[in-house]
């Protein structure tokens, strides 16, 4: 079988060549994820009288997404070629894709973030279009709320539509990763900014978003054959394992965090870590398994040994 087979490979040198991207990109996807899960928690919240959890999701939601996009911007070196994207639509393409749904949901969200500025304001000062703010609040938030969950998943398809070989194995579990993860950091950002009487809904998604997060991850570890080694060496390896303490962590701190404002601090900032060490950890992973020819050859191998093996049952039958 391939397992006891030698590996050999072009003189040991990379078949794919490893991902151009450097921090700015993990950063940019655990900020969109923060920033599409606070848009939903806000709507929740507005509908259920919560108004200082909606205020801190809303707000919360445009930092995340303005720190998400600098990021993106900063990667790609002028932000022009951000726009150059919206010249097409193309529905084969991730990025074409991501970049319309920023395109949808940003306007909406930094729409419910002015109308919480301007609620702030002295009345005095609401003149003009100001007055309209009571009018955009809750549609503009809702609106954010249903484009959301697509901006928390759709950097895991962008990731696996790659040749990166620990990326591209990881293709049907990484989207569920991503989107636990997301759930997790924006409940742990609700955590950190909500008040105890508030908190109740941002402690059942945050422990919700860890067990989806962590469980899928496991499946997806599994699924993945050798190419998830990377997750379990290096750096990787230790930004990985540091995730799963930290979520591990604030998931159980919720248990304290409905009577106990430090308690609820220190959870949400444990899932928020946690959150940022899985996207991390995954991008080291995959640059990891680029690099490594191993990861490229063995799963060929793999796939080539059980084409054979199925032709061969077929002429038996």
């Amino acid at each position: 079988m391939v397992p006891e087979a030698e590996f050999t490979s072009y003189y040991g040198r990379p078949i794919v060549k490893a991902s151009p991207w450097e921090a700015d990109i993990p950063a940019y996807l655990f900020a969109g994820g923060v920033a599409a899960g606070s848009s939903l928690i806000a709507a929740a919240a507005d509908l259920t009288g919560r108004p200082v959890l909606r205020r801190t999701g809303r707000l919360g939601s445009i930092v995340a997404l303005t720190f998400s996009m600098v990021a993106l911007v900063h990667d790609l070196g002028r932000p022009a070629r951000f726009l150059n994207m919206l010249r097409v639509v193309k529905l084969t393409s991730p990025m074409s894709v991501g970049t319309w749904l920023l395109s949808l949901y940003g306007p909406f969200a930094g729409a419910a973030a002015a109308t919480e500025v301007v609620g702030m304001l002295p009345a005095r000062y609401r003149v003009g279009p100001l007055r309209l703010a009571p009018y955009v609040d809750r549609p503009a938030g809702i609106i954010a709320a249903l484009t959301a969950p697509p901006i928390a998943a759709y950097t895991a398809v962008l990731l696996a539509d790659t040749a990166t070989p620990s990326w591209h194995a990881a293709y049907k579990e990484l989207p569920f990763v991503f989107v636990g993860s997301a759930a997790a950091a924006s409940a742990g950002l609700g955590l950190v900014t909500a008040p105890l009487h508030e908190n109740a809904p941002v402690r059942r998604l945050a422990v919700g978003g860890a067990v989806l997060e962590l469980l899928m991850e496991q499946r997806m570890e599994r699924a993945m054959g050798i190419t998830a080694e990377p997750l379990h060496h290096g750096k990787a390896g230790r930004l990985m394992r540091a995730a799963k303490v930290l979520t591990l962590a604030g998931a159980a701190g919720c248990t304290l965090a409905g009577r106990s404002r430090a308690a609820a601090v220190a959870s949400g900032a444990a899932l928020l870590a946690g959150s940022a060490c899985t996207r991390f950890g995954v991008f080291e992973a995959g640059q990891a398994s680029a690099r490594d020819p191993k990861y490229t050859v063995v799963p060929q191998r793999e796939r080539v040994e059980q084409g054979r093996a199925v032709r061969f049952e077929g002429s038996v039958d």
